[in-house]
């Protein structure tokens, strides 16, 4: 199981009360691809209703939902999902730029879309969703989703490993605000970062910045931590609170102060 905290998880504290999420690790041969297998679980009381939301990232997803399954563009705003009633659903996050040998074309052709399965992998579309959610438990499920991916495996593109050596930098610098300072770091031209991004990632340096810069603020903020927003706002490289405000609530959904308070509000 991949064991990591749930940074892009809005209201974190829901997982393991109104929900499961688990996580699985891919065997050896989808590794160079996948990052893990992302299972979704959920028994709710007859007419009780949770809205979940969750912030992007740089990566493709596939997913597994009864009657929504498909191949997932990275997503440039936040992505809500309504649980109701009892259901699962089984995702495969891959690694960032390790999509592009699947698709075939730019990854950033497909970014806010959603694909068929079947335009992508050698697959039935709804016997695809069957065998997957059918399965008996999450081995099972893990298990049916690898088998899908195997029959589209590309070759490995060392492209993929220096798109994730851009990504670590930029999570280990939580000082890097500009993709000059990005380019600087890496000793490559901001325009040949913005083709490669293009290209291989599905959005902009300068997106990826600075979702990870909010990314870090919302994890903060839901687990307690006490920062104030000024210097917050500061450190993430925004010129004034009032700007980092209308960013962290439009990606989020609550500005930081109510985001911050509500997160510390026991979820049912």
């Amino acid at each position: 199981m991949a064991d990591e905290r749930y940074k892009g998880v809005v209201h974190p504290a829901a997982v393991g009360k109104v929900f499961r999420l688990e996580r699985y690790l891919p065997e050896p041969d989808l590794a160079p691809f996948v990052e893990y297998f992302w299972l979704v679980a959920w028994q709710l009381p007859p007419g009780a209703v949770h809205v979940q939301r969750t912030l992007p990232s740089p990566c493709i997803h596939v997913v597994f939902d009864s009657g929504r399954s498909g191949v997932f563009g990275v997503m440039t705003g936040a992505f809500e999902y309504t649980l109701r009633d009892s259901g699962r659903v089984l995702g495969t996050r891959f690694r960032p730029g390790a999509f592009r040998g699947f698709l075939g074309r730019p990854v950033q052709s497909i970014t806010d879309q959603v694909l068929p399965l079947s335009s992508v992998f050698p697959c039935d579309d709804a016997e695809a969703e069957r065998d997957v959610l059918g399965a008996p438990d999450d081995a099972g499920m893990v298990a049916a989703a690898s088998a899908i991916l195997r029959g589209a495996l590309p070759l490995h593109d060392p492209q993929v490993d220096r798109i994730g050596a851009i990504l670590q930098t930029i999570k280990d610098h939580p000082d890097l605000t500009q993709v000059q300072q990005l380019a600087d770091q890496l000793r490559i031209g901001v325009r040949r970062l913005q083709l490669l991004f293009k290209e291989y990632v599905g959005a902009s340096p300068k997106w990826v910045i600075r979702r990870n810069r909010l990314l870090d603020a919302a994890d903060q903020l839901a687990n307690g931590g006490d920062v104030d927003l000024a210097t917050l706002a500061q450190a993430l490289g925004y010129y004034d609170q009032a700007h980092f405000t209308t960013d962290f609530e439009k990606l989020v959904g609550k500005p930081p102060a109510d985001y911050r308070r509500s997160c510390k509000t026991p979820t049912a």
